[in-house]
């Protein structure tokens, strides 16, 4: 099991090519959760994950024979980018597995630093089984993603920087995916500041870690797929679940939703870009997971590699929960004239058009009439309240698109 003296030789060892990452106050969750909640941002390090931590600390650790023979990683995405780019400026040959449904902005960035990249597998352990069975047969070093104590030493110096940037904190909250980061963060903390609760977070779709824990082994879970990919582990490591056990208080799960909102509030309130694992700690805050109100609550933002069209989806689906983007099927006449009357309406009423669809055949419309369903930016719930008060009372039947 990894040690408080292995963590603080691994940040002896990585400080002077890791990014020190803030961790500052969020006025917006502080508010709204009624404690002190300040982040973590290991979204901000080089490669946009705090996965490079525990990567170089391991490249750190190989013999000038393991490092000529190169190594080799599999990962959904950040442990890719981490392995890769260290082991680039290290002059190490890397060779990394993703899985085929990898974001492409992650695997770009992993070529990009210079790696070798195979895709394989519909997941994350297809694409692992394959690492392995390649590295075994031509003799490669494996750097695994979470389960290898100089890995999960590398990560659990987030751990050591938290208590030395506030070490009056009352709880921390952290992602879990097979369970590196919290492994080494919680032994950091606990051994350190042992009153200090930790808390792991994880996809309700595959909550590996906390099933590991109820269960006292690592158990294999039917694949799912999740927003929080990087998270996305089927089976908790057998070499994290003993940190865990020993050092988390609880772990909570979050819906994907509650991760899309926190993502859309991430980038919103605070100015900042979390794929889906890095917004899982925040989610969980913000949806009133914990029974604590009043603490000083540190959450771990951890890696920022979204796709960008799954957060365009995310943006857009958050507008239309919050009630700044309304979809509304408006039926009125087929007649020169109806709609210059119609927008007319909506202009007065500070409706800002994005979208237009006409359909003459069907929703019921009559011959001589026409739906349209008209997509609108607003001001919130009371705003379409305003809206559709004012079409109704200028005779048009409407109903809202959900």
């Amino acid at each position: 099991m990894v040690t408080l003296s292995e963590i603080q030789l691994a940040l002896s060892r990585i400080r002077g090519s890791i990014y020190l990452s803030p961790c500052a106050r969020s006025e917006t969750f502080s508010q709204s959760t009624a404690n002190q909640v300040y982040l973590k941002l290991d979204n901000l390090q080089r490669t946009g994950a705090f996965k490079e931590r525990g990567a170089l600390n391991k490249l750190l650790s190989l013999s000038p024979q393991e490092r000529g023979g190169g190594v080799i990683a599999a990962s959904a995405g950040n442990h890719a980018q981490g392995v890769a780019y260290h082991a680039g400026k290290l002059g190490i040959r890397a060779q990394i597995f993703m899985p085929l449904t990898t974001p492409l902005i992650k695997v770009s960035a992993t070529r990009g630093y210079g790696a070798d990249v195979v895709l394989h597998g519909a997941n994350y352990d297809e694409a692992y089984e394959e690492a392995v069975r390649r590295s075994q047969a031509e003799g490669f070093t494996f750097v695994h993603a979470f389960d290898d104590d100089a890995v999960i030493a590398g990560q659990g110096t987030i751990g050591m920087e938290l208590i030395e940037q506030h070490p009056d904190l009352d709880a921390v909250v952290v992602p879990i995916g097979g369970g590196g980061l919290i492994g080494g963060t919680s032994c950091a903390v606990k051994e350190t500041h042992p009153k200090v609760k930790v808390y792991g977070v994880q996809p309700s779709r595959l909550p590996s870690m906390k099933v590991a824990v109820a269960e006292g082994k690592p158990v294999t879970l039917n694949a799912a797929s999740t927003i929080a990919d990087g998270i996305a582990v089927r089976r908790a490591g057998d070499r994290t679940l003993p940190l865990v056990q020993k050092y988390v208080d609880d772990i909570v799960t979050v819906e994907e939703e509650e991760i899309a909102h926190a993502i859309l509030l991430l980038l919103e309130r605070e100015k900042t870009l979390a794929e889906g694992a890095g917004a899982a700690a925040v989610a969980a805050l913000i949806s009133h997971k914990f029974e604590f109100d009043g603490k000083k609550v540190a959450a771990v933002v951890c890696g920022v590699n979204i796709d960008v069209t799954l957060l365009s989806r995310i943006i857009e689906r958050g507008l239309v929960k919050d009630g700044r983007l309304v979809r509304l099927r408006v039926h009125l006449g087929d007649f020169p004239g109806a709609l210059h009357r119609l927008t007319s309406i909506l202009a007065q009423h500070r409706a800002n058009i994005v979208e237009t669809d006409y359909d003459r055949a069907y929703h019921g419309v009559n011959l001589g009439e026409t739906a349209i369903e008209i997509t609108m930016e607003t001001r919130g719930p009371d705003h379409i309240a305003e809206i559709i008060s004012a079409l109704g009372a200028a005779g048009y039947a409407q109903e809202r698109v959900l």
